[in-house]
């Protein structure tokens, strides 16, 4: 069976990373093998995705729906879906956990400047365009995927978590394993989970495609189907 893909995210062709996965999925069939079955689903769509085997929250915020895209992490993270998360796709994940295994009363600045307690404040540098160096934790997933400590990266986002609710996030579970060069969290992985890896950074953006943190959600999502729903038919 074809893995299944919920890309999540409000589709538009001023996101660049939107106009990428034609190009990404392409490269994961012909270079890889792997021929995904993906579906673009808006985040004021989102319903119950646990039919999916893979979860992919795009870039591309303020979304139509915060609830819809925090509804995919969520589903993602408690149905053991693999998860990759990329910009406002960590945000909102982080979102979700902080909320929802943490117990903690969080709100997004983006989405809602006023609120108190962002867990997403506006950077004091936006990385907007930027590309930049991640260095990852020896052992990590993200670490072994890439195949060494360091990585540059490109990104385009302006939001990121707050580092003072980090210490309670990592007390419930979730483990940073990227940071930039200053310190600031740029991966986050949840242990346990067949795949969960969230990234500030854009790895649609990469210049060679596909980029091996998508290659290996996608194999995970290509695992989770021959796992649940057998192998292809034998055509004769």
């Amino acid at each position: 069976m074809r893995p299944r893909i919920a890309l999540v995210g409000d589709r538009s062709p001023a996101v660049r990373a939107h106009t990428r996965i034609p190009l990404i999925l392409d490269a994961l069939r012909e270079r890889e093998g792997l021929d995904l079955d993906a579906y673009w689903i808006r985040t004021d769509e989102v319903a119950d995705p646990s039919g999916f085997d893979g979860v992919w929250i795009l870039p591309g915020s303020p979304y139509r729906s915060e609830q819809g895209a925090i509804t995919a992490a969520r589903t993602a993270r408690e149905h053991a879906i693999p998860l990759l998360g990329t910009c406002a796709g960590l945000q909102h994940a982080l979102l979700e956990y902080a909320r929802n295994v943490c117990g903690l009363d969080v709100s997004h600045g983006e989405n809602d400047p006023g609120a108190p307690n962002p867990l997403m404040r506006q950077l004091a540098c936006s990385l907007a365009g930027h590309e930049a160096a991640v260095r990852l934790v020896s052992g990590s997933l993200a670490e072994r995927i890439i195949g060494a400590e360091r990585t540059v990266e490109r990104y385009f986002c302006s939001y990121g978590p707050d580092p003072a609710y980090l210490e309670t996030l990592e007390a419930h579970g979730l483990r940073f394993t990227g940071h930039d060069d200053e310190g600031e969290m740029r991966v986050a992985e949840l242990p346990g989970h067949p795949f969960y890896l969230v990234t500030l950074f854009q790895p649609e953006l990469a210049e060679r495609q596909p980029h091996p943190l998508v290659r290996a959600f996608a194999a995970a999502a290509a695992a989770r189907a021959a796992l649940t729903r057998g192998p292809d038919p034998v055509r004769l």
